[in-house]
């Protein structure tokens, strides 16, 4: 059995076997073998990834369902596996409610566009969380200024929790989405979705939630949690940049206007008027990204391969132990420790710019990502200009944690002289 089709169980992963798969795995830097902690980033590409893509282009290349040779079937074929891999991936109930998108940004702004324009109006609200990361704030308040509405958000507390006691005050009568993330980028908490999502319902509300930090590292099931919209993008699920995934209830997909027009979303075209395909192909306008929709979908078999329920648990400890190592260091001050938290730790260093941080952590092969992250709300939130973070995948191993811990204690020793 390779690496790749390793099966593991809640309790046991072997994530040395599986590190065999990343070829960027075996890099050295400045001399070091390179510890990689930024998956909450982008992760890295196993090598069937890349090899799946490098034979698309070379044995199989074509455009998918305009033509009818073999190659375009062939290619409308595997794009379409790849949908239905999504779908098993999240438990949607059918196919169609699958769209390909350019990323989770992508998503949210076609759900910005296609439902709010349509179904938000003057004085309505939108409610997000303290939490969000820009893509799952600046296209709502585009939306809220073109169509006169309010942006409500649901505050967050020391810890890194969302107020659910305010969030229930917060809707009303003139909401008209909840947008949230699954798990917060910055902080790592993971948000109580199934709460939210329970108490917008009572209230006849949609809800979007944005998975870019959930669906690769836990099980998601769209149908348990009776979210209306999912997102998530590629690049942080093993797959390639340029693809992501929005589900979306058929009931409003099919009442949503299309996103963008153009070919392939369309049924007949006459100078008068125009019919739209039904879904999902009413949402993907143009030439898709093919090639990188089937990478997606070899990732995504990939990470059901291993299984997400593994890759909780075995991340759950990464983050335990990290979380440890970083608090026994004189000076590090962790940002965000919710009780339910992904393998994300934002950290500060008294007296270091977290910049600075991840340069000399770099000039030790460490990687670690270093600013607002994109989410400057949260930053604000905590009185500081920006973290260091550290971001872990199953495919990190304990003893890269430790190398983290000498790197951050070299960094203070640096500043101390």
């Amino acid at each position: 059995m390779t690496a790749q089709a390793a099966l593991a169980t809640p309790s046991t992963l072997d994530a040395a076997a599986l590190r065999a798969d990343f070829p960027t795995l075996r890099r050295v830097i400045n001399g070091r073998p390179l510890v990689y902690l930024d998956s909450a980033a982008t992760s890295q590409k196993p090598q069937v990834v890349i090899d799946r893509m490098n034979q698309f282009y070379a044995e199989e290349y074509s455009t998918v369902r305009r033509s009818i040779h073999l190659l375009s079937a062939k290619a409308t074929q595997a794009y379409e596996d790849a949908r239905r891999t999504a779908a098993q991936l999240l438990n949607a109930p059918e196919t169609r409610q699958i769209i390909f998108t350019k990323g989770t940004t992508e998503a949210i702004n076609l759900v910005a566009h296609s439902y709010g324009r349509k179904f938000v109006g003057e004085g309505d609200e939108i409610i997000i969380s303290a939490t969000e990361h820009h893509a799952n704030i600046v296209p709502w308040q585009m939306l809220c200024e073109e169509k006169g509405a309010h942006l409500r958000v649901i505050p967050v507390d020391d810890r890194g929790e969302l107020i659910l006691e305010a969030y229930e005050k917060l809707l009303t009568n003139r909401t008209k989405l909840v947008a949230v993330g699954h798990v917060s980028n910055a902080l790592g908490t993971i948000h109580p979705v199934e709460d939210i999502i329970r108490l917008a319902r009572a209230q006849g509300v949609p809800v979007l939630v944005d998975g870019a930090q959930a669906a690769p590292h836990m099980p998601v099931d769209v149908q348990a949690l009776d979210c209306d919209f999912y997102a998530f993008s590629g690049h942080k699920a093993c797959g390639p940049t340029g693809i992501g995934i929005l589900y979306g209830k058929a009931e409003w997909l099919e009442r949503m206007t299309p996103f963008l027009g153009g070919g392939d979303m369309i049924e007949t075209v006459t100078f008068e008027k125009t019919t739209y395909a039904p879904i999902p192909h009413k949402f993907e306008a143009g030439t898709p990204a093919i090639a990188e929709a089937i990478g997606l979908g070899t990732a995504l078999e990939y990470l059901r391969n291993i299984g997400l329920a593994a890759i909780a648990a075995y991340e759950r400890e990464l983050l335990d132990q990290a979380t440890a190592r970083l608090e026994a260091i004189p000076g590090v001050k962790i940002v965000g420790a919710a009780r339910r938290k992904a393998a994300i730790i934002s950290f500060t260093v008294d007296g270091i710019h977290p910049h600075d941080i991840g340069t000399l952590l770099d000039q030790e092969g460490v990687a670690i990502r270093a600013g607002h992250h994109c989410a400057q709300p949260v930053m604000a939130r905590y009185g500081v200009p920006a973290t260091a973070r550290a971001s872990f995948a199953f495919y990190n191993l304990p003893s890269e944690i430790e190398a983290l811990g000498a790197a951050v204690e070299k960094a203070i020793a640096v500043f101390a002289v």
